[in-house]
């Protein structure tokens, strides 16, 4: 299955924080990418993502609206959206 890129609008980018907002239409990902900073996800459109890691392992997370999450630099993955409907969260990276 070919997927379409994730749709990314940066809001804040400053020397300490980035926002970025990602929505996920069906069938859609961000493609492999490693995390600089440590990040928040803020769910705003809840649903089911798929994970892929670098060693091609798949998992699903569950994003509910209003429950955020956070991770540390050097998150290494794809996020796709196999769901169908549209699955959205804000990013905020924390920048040293």
């Amino acid at each position: 299955m070919a997927f379409t890129p994730a749709l990314a609008r940066q809001q804040i980018d400053t020397d300490r924080v980035r926002v970025t907002e990602y929505r996920f239409p069906p069938g859609s990902e961000t493609g492999h990418h490693v995390h600089a900073f440590d990040y928040v996800v803020v769910p705003i459109v809840g649903g089911t993502l798929t994970m892929i890691d670098d060693d091609g392992n798949a998992k699903e997370a569950t994003l509910t609206l209003g429950v955020s999450y956070n991770r540390p630099a050097g998150v290494s993955h794809n996020v796709i959206n196999k769901s169908d409907r549209e699955v959205a969260f804000i990013e905020v990276e924390l920048k040293p």
